[in-house]
């Protein structure tokens, strides 16, 4: 073979310091492209030898990945088709920069290295952001091919020569420099595979391991055991998600959860994504017990292409109330190195971000038909999913409100169509609005729950961190229904009905009781109103308007422009029942003693409530020990 020197042709200043200073942040990507061009090399083979345009033996497949430290070298061996010296010019020197000066103009713009990685053919030169010199070896499949050597010190001259590569493939070898030598240590490789290439094609070797193996019995009958070494492969070259569902146990599906999650708890279901039109997309998605922390549970998900690990960055291909699902995504036609607006507008992406949508969907569906029982017992798990997907995505709320499930006091659960039905007859009001009565804290606002029950009212359980949101769409979806907390008003104000309570106070009585309480309160946001209640109502209710405390709640979630409430000062409406016996008791007290009994029965509703604290809650003790003295 001729010698021959050369430059690569880029007609703008030189790529390399650009490519090792831009690529700096993300320089371990640079393994994952050495060792994904040696899977496409081994693959490319295989697929000769299966069209008989290759018909010499294919041997033994596997890629090796070697380390050297005393020569300070990494080296990516692979038996895939290999490549002349006319190759290497076309491949090496010209495909790969024929983006080069539309990456000039880019570079400078992207944010995420993966942005431009393989957009621009440069996957193999990311080698020279660890290596001062890359060499490749290699051989061709092609008759009679001579061996081929390629080298290049990171400047746009190369040299290509005869090589020594015996055997059909490719080695490439990186002679690391002096800033990236934490890549010669042998764990930090291993880290490195196991992230990316751990479900690549191919079977992948990096060194040996020792595994225990049985070697007979000893004296006394027990198993002996002795050290071998074997060979270190990486990698699963049939992960699940490349299976057909009907190959698959449950087992199968948990064993791959635990290898990718090895510190959580069992999932509770799974749905495997496979579809070949209109794009490619294979995956298994895993439903996690998850509890109120679930901003915590994010980018869990794994976006693989051709089982080459990418990111679990999947904004945008995934849902985003799906994001807090886990498990793997792999499909070859989604854009991975162009910038996020344009992948927001690719139409694969929307589709695929559908597609998922309808999935889930169609899944939550099967379970809830197929075995209603099991479905309530996951719905604490699974509810902030649902609840999550109706709030944000209009299709799924069309599918979802056939299996959204509500949960009232005594732990029954119900369609929103089943709930209706339920309460419709009973807590109508009397402009025909139904009126959806909850708690989100049935032990802390139980004398309120009993209130309702005495009238045979339901109350729902809507402590989920999106219950807030929830009730505001369902409000807006349902035909007259109104969700309103116990704890919002007296009951015959939260339902009221055209056969209101009366009382017999008149106008100067009812000034005066309202007075004495107002002395006896002393907070101006504390708002005071004298109501016609049941006789055996209690005698004073704290209540806050639905409203105010709905928009609190959701400030306290971060909902959207509901800072403003957040902020204002807690406002209550003290209810005063006209028709209670206390009340005859003020009016027929002189002042001081009146005051005393309106103080005394305030702090009971602030007690029932939980809002008698500090020095307030030690005068009432100190006065209710009193009362007893006297």
């Amino acid at each position: 073979m001729v010698q021959e020197k050369g430059t690569i042709s880029i007609h703008t200043e030189n790529i390399f310091p650009i490519i090792k200073k831009f690529l700096y942040s993300d320089h371990e990507i640079f393994l994952r492209e050495l060792v994904s061009n040696a899977v496409d090399a081994t693959q490319k083979v295989k697929r000769l030898s299966s069209l008989g345009q290759y018909n010499k033996e294919l041997g033994n497949l596997q890629i090796e990945i070697s380390l050297d430290e005393t020569a300070k070298t990494i080296t990516v061996s692979d038996r895939g088709i290999g490549m002349t010296a006319e190759e290497i010019k076309k491949y090496i020197n010209q495909i790969a920069f024929s983006g080069a000066t539309e990456f000039m103009e880019k570079f400078k713009e992207a944010k995420d290295a993966n942005e431009i990685i393989g957009r621009f053919g440069l996957g193999f030169y990311s080698a020279f952001m660890v290596a001062d010199k890359v060499e490749i070896q290699t051989l061709s499949y092609q008759e009679g091919a001579e061996p081929a050597r390629w080298v290049c010190d990171g400047s746009t001259e190369f040299e290509i020569t005869e090589g020594n590569r015996t055997e059909r493939g490719t080695d490439v070898i990186l002679y690391i420099n002096s800033e990236n030598e934490e890549f010669l240590d042998k764990w930090k490789l291993q880290g490195i595979l196991e992230k990316y290439c751990k479900f690549m094609p191919v079977p992948i070797k990096f060194g040996t391991k020792t595994e225990h193996e049985e070697d007979g019995v000893d004296e006394e009958g027990k198993t002996k055991f002795r050290d071998v070494e074997v060979d270190n492969i990486i990698n699963d070259t049939t992960p699940i998600w490349t299976r057909q569902p009907s190959e698959l146990k449950d087992e199968d599906y948990l064993k791959f959860y635990r290898e990718l999650y090895p510190m959580s708890e069992e999932p509770l279901f799974w749905i495997h994504l496979n579809v070949d039109y209109p794009f490619h997309l294979t995956g298994v998605l895993y439903f996690p017990k998850v509890k109120n922390d679930f901003e915590l549970q994010k980018n869990k998900i794994k976006l693989f292409s051709r089982q080459v690990f990418i990111t679990d960055e999947v904004k945008d291909i995934v849902p985003e109330f799906l994001m807090l699902l886990h498990g793997v995504i792999d499909s070859p036609d989604i854009p991975l190195n162009v910038s996020r607006s344009f992948l927001q507008a690719d139409s694969n992406v929307k589709k695929i971000n559908s597609y998922i949508t309808r999935k889930v969907a169609d899944k939550l569906n099967e379970l809830f038909r197929k075995d209603r029982k099991a479905y309530e017992e996951k719905w604490k798990d699974i509810g902030l999913f649902v609840k999550y997907g109706m709030i944000t995505e209009e299709k799924f709320y069309e599918k979802a409100k056939d299996f959204a499930l509500l949960t009232n006091t005594k732990g029954e659960h119900f369609t929103l169509e089943e709930y209706n039905a339920k309460v419709k007859d009973f807590q109508t009001d009397k402009n025909g609005t139904a009126i959806y009565l909850y708690t989100i804290d049935a032990e802390k606002q139980h004398s309120y729950i009993v209130t309702a029950e005495k009238r045979n009212y339901d109350v729902l359980v809507m402590d989920m961190p999106l219950d807030n949101h929830l009730m505001q769409q369902l409000e807006m979806k349902l035909e007259k229904v109104s969700f309103k907390r116990v704890d919002a008003d007296v009951m015959d104000k939260l339902i009221e009905k055209d056969d209101a309570q009366t009382h017999q106070l008149t106008e100067d009585e009812t000034k005066k009781v309202k007075e004495v309480f107002e002395k006896a309160i002393g907070n101006g946001h504390m708002k005071v109103e004298v109501e016609s209640l049941s006789s055996e109502e209690m005698p004073v209710t704290i209540t806050m308007e639905e409203w105010m405390r709905r928009m609190k709640d959701m400030a306290r979630m971060g909902g959207g422009g509901m800072g403003f409430y957040g902020n204002l000062p807690d406002s209550y409406k003290v209810t005063i029942n006209a028709n209670h016996k206390l009340v005859t008791k003020i009016l027929q007290s002189d002042e001081a003693h009146a005051t005393q009994l309106a103080k005394q029965a305030f702090d009971l509703a602030l007690l029932s409530q939980g809002m008698l604290k500090g020095a307030d809650l030690t005068a009432f003790v100190e006065r209710s020990v009193k009362v007893f003295s006297e």
